[in-house]
């Protein structure tokens, strides 16, 4: 049997990406917690030029970069699958899912700015949500490819989970149910799967961290 691990952090919506699609395929790994600030020589060694997680191993092999990580796993165990077969759909499907990846940085930027520039980065938030509602979540699908979860929902995992959390943490409203109608009832869908429901970060535990976070932030800049 192949050997699987995953090195990542607990908060990470980039290893959430790689944990639900590997529950999803139904393939055992063993999952090592990395300190980010005291990063171990096996993660240098299996990512040498970013330093960063995830980092998925399989069988002594490292693939980096949450979104290739899982374009690979849906190449290599082609059960339940996570792109669609036919080529238009599995185009627009990779579009929204580079969407996702180019906005994934609106995230950080929420909790780590204020006032007029913190302004800045909620209509970018604002946009992104406008367009997941007119342009990507339309003819009545529950997911983004229809009935079934697949890799474009995984790559918007911010939208659905951690967007919240930052607003909760910032004293923000940026989501509103009834203003993006569609996204409100595919978040409630995607957070009801059972390997997305039981698989989330501790609320308590983020919203702490993020205090703590922006605290030292605020003590670097003074």
């Amino acid at each position: 049997m192949a050997v699987v691990k995953l090195f990542g952090t607990w908060l990470s919506p980039y290893v959430y990406r790689v944990i639900w699609a590997l529950k999803l395929k139904g393939i055992p790994y063993e999952y090592i917690e990395e300190d980010l600030s005291k990063k171990s020589p096996l993660l240098l060694q299996y990512n040498p030029i970013h330093k960063k997680i995830p980092v998925l191993l399989h069988d002594g092999k490292p693939i980096c970069e949450s979104t290739v990580i899982l374009r690979y796993i849906d190449e290599i165990w082609p059960q339940n699958p996570l792109l669609p077969a036919d080529p238009y759909d599995r185009a627009v499907a990779l579009f929204w899912i580079k969407f996702a990846d180019d906005k994934s940085h609106l995230l950080s930027k929420l909790y780590r700015t204020e006032d007029e520039e913190q302004e800045a980065v909620v209509k970018e938030w604002l946009e992104m949500l406008k367009a997941m509602e007119e342009h990507a979540l339309i003819g009545g699908k529950r997911f983004f490819g229809g009935d079934e979860i697949n890799m474009v929902d995984i790559a918007f995992c911010m939208v659905a989970h951690w967007l919240g959390l930052i607003e909760d943490f910032a004293g923000l409203k940026i989501f509103e149910p009834h203003k993006f109608p569609r996204v409100s009832s595919w978040i409630q869908n995607f957070k009801s799967v059972p390997v997305i429901k039981d698989n989330l970060p501790d609320t308590d535990k983020m919203l702490g961290l993020l205090k703590h976070r922006r605290e030292m932030l605020r003590s670097k800049s003074n």
